[in-house]
């Protein structure tokens, strides 16, 4: 579970800012509510931000999918690191970008924090949360060659591991690719457990949806029909590899790369192509929607023929379906939630999520939204939604429901935010836009 995360100086977040998923004393929904035993605390299931057009939701967002894969990927040698400082103060430009994590993993509580320029790791610290004190693992900083391990883990092959990360690398991602496991747990939770959806990416494998048998295969096809998209079936058909719209060496390089028992995912716009080889037989398959005629025969569509809002619920369905069923706690992260999707069906797939919530499940959804139908006490609590909202001087804040003391548990929320009474709502002056005056 992700319990509470901070950045500053990324994109417009100038000054710290940060969510905390710890559960306030509100009584509201506290039967799906995580007990956390062990910290004598409680664990949202979600959080909704809120918030105008480029008031900073999409770049908290961001600046989550950059920690991720700076943490899992790396940087290759003399690569520049691609942080994104805030512009608009040139005080700030010099200075490091920070990110710090909070997390449960395995029931226990990690604090993971680095801070980095474009050219190197200014800082990296690891500590574990015990319910009544801190362990620091360790704590790397500039020129500082002393890794500070903690005696439980210190030894001469970790050194080495420490003193062979270089400026532009975190050791968390180099002490993994060095096979050593004494961070591999958290390595894997933001390999693994955590899942970022951006309105343009899809979540789930597309290969599950071409292979008959396949649980995801089989519960995919059985809900899409009351989905009202007019898709009966999703499905894959054997093409040539000459139909593939990529150039010849591509192609080539495809079939070199797909060894004995493996699978190649390609994406050429919206086509969706799977090759794989089992028994040095090559096999390409391509997704497919189909659809029923007037007289109830199947009608095979390509996806490119599929509305804007059909291909979206493809892409977010999986999620949900992960999130509800999987036993592997889940952190998925969605930015701009109701992209296309009408606001009964983004509400019906928020229902079916909490109420797979309880106070043992370890899962969560994050999201962003301008879909003001989901502002409602009925669906979340103060404490889980939040707004952003842009300064005058071009940074954004981030700010929860929660610290307005004046909103009840039974008062229209939705109508004190459109009323601008707790911000993040567009700042529109009607009278320069019909004029073109303004700065």
């Amino acid at each position: 579970m992700l319990i509470s995360f901070t950045v500053q100086n990324w994109m417009s977040f100038r000054d710290k800012v940060g969510f905390s998923m710890v559960a306030s004393k509100e009584q509201q929904h506290g039967d799906r509510l995580a007990k956390l035993g062990k910290y004598r605390m409680r664990a949202l299931p979600t959080a909704v931000i809120y918030g105008g057009n480029a008031s900073g939701k999409t770049n908290l967002f961001k600046s989550i999918a950059f920690a991720r894969h700076f943490i899992i990927r790396g940087s290759h040698p003399e690569a520049m690191i691609a942080v994104e400082p805030f512009q608009l103060d040139k005080s700030y430009l010099p200075s490091p970008t920070r990110f710090t994590f909070e997390i449960l993993v395995d029931e226990n509580i990690f604090e993971y924090s680095f801070s980095v320029s474009a050219s190197r790791v200014f800082e990296e610290k690891l500590l574990q949360i015990t319910s009544n004190s801190e362990k620091l693992l360790y704590h790397r900083l500039e020129d500082d060659p002393d890794p500070h391990f903690h005696s439980s883990i210190d030894d001469k092959r970790l050194r080495f591991a420490f003193e062979g990360t270089r400026d532009n690398q975190l050791f968390l991602t180099n002490s993994v690719s060095q096979k050593r496991d004494e961070f591999r747990t958290l390595y894997d939770w933001f390999n693994y457990t955590l899942v970022l959806i951006a309105p343009d990416t899809r979540f789930e494998s597309f290969e599950h949806f071409v292979t008959e048998g396949s649980p995801l295969y089989e519960t995919m096809n059985a809900i899409l029909p009351n989905l009202d998209t007019g898709i009966s079936k999703l499905g894959g058909e054997d093409i040539s590899l000459d139909l593939i719209n990529l150039p010849e060496p591509m192609k080539q390089d495809l079939i070199e790369r797909t060894k004995n028992g493996m699978s190649v995912k390609v994406n050429t716009g919206d086509e969706k192509i799977i090759i794989s080889r089992k028994d040095d037989k090559l096999s390409i398959k391509k997704l497919y929607t189909y659809h029923r005629d007037s007289e109830g025969k199947k009608v095979r569509f390509e996806m490119k023929q599929e509305s804007d809002g059909s291909k979206r619920i493809i892409d977010l369905l999986p999620a949900f379906l992960d999130l509800m069923q999987t036993k592997i706690p889940k952190v998925i992260i969605i930015d701009e939630i109701d992209r296309s999707l009408h606001s009964l069906l983004t509400q019906q797939l928020l229902e079916v999520f909490l109420a797979s919530c309880s106070n043992e499940t370890r899962k969560q959804l994050f999201f962003t939204t301008h879909d003001l139908m989901l502002m409602d006490q009925e669906f979340f609590r103060r404490d889980e939604m939040w707004i952003t909202q842009r300064r005058n001087d071009g940074s954004s804040e981030l700010i929860s429901f929660a610290e307005y003391d004046d909103i009840r548990s039974d008062k229209d929320i939705r109508k004190s935010y459109l009323q601008g009474r707790m911000g993040g709502i567009p700042k529109i002056i009607a009278d320069q836009i019909l004029t073109g005056t303004g700065n």
